[in-house]
């Protein structure tokens, strides 16, 4: 799939998966805590398409062989966290979402944002935060990453 963005697949193909994510499909953002990196977090973008039965999962992952299959107890996940595969994948789709649009346009934002400082790492974490609350499962449980940072940092200056 690498470097394949609209070259490999028809317009067909990229409108079926922004559908498919439009119905059944997540665009998620999470920051997480990481030693490695130099300002101790990491920005993860992560898309999900479930489904009851395993076949379409596994075609997807098949089809465009990035992600993996992961069975929860009543339905099948195709789980795409490799970012340089969730920025394909997104370009693919955003010329034709029509109900993730705006979660495309956040979760792109956050992909093409090198983090050099801490405003890029707070500005990345409000982004992420704007993603959240328009998925609607995150709604009672979404965590608010910006305070998250700013507290952190506040700590430790």
């Amino acid at each position: 799939m690498v470097g394949s963005v609209g070259k490999r697949y028809s317009k067909a193909d990229r409108a079926y998966i922004a559908g498919l994510f439009d119905c059944d499909g997540a665009i998620m953002a999470s920051i997480e805590p990481h030693k490695e990196k130099k300002y101790r977090f990491r920005v993860r973008v992560i898309l999900k398409f479930t489904q009851k039965h395993p076949n379409l999962p596994q075609w997807l992952q098949s089809f465009y062989d990035v992600g993996i299959i992961r069975r929860n107890r009543t339905t099948y996940d195709w789980v795409v966290r490799d970012q340089g595969h969730c920025k394909e994948l997104l370009e693919l789709m955003q010329a034709f979402s029509r109900g993730k649009a705006k979660q495309i346009q956040f979760a792109l934002q956050i992909l093409n944002t090198s983090i050099t400082s801490r405003s890029d790492l707070q500005k990345v974490a409000y982004l992420a935060d704007a993603l959240s609350t328009l998925n609607v499962r995150s709604l009672g449980r979404r965590k608010n990453y910006a305070s998250k940072i700013e507290e952190y940092f506040s700590s430790n200056d």
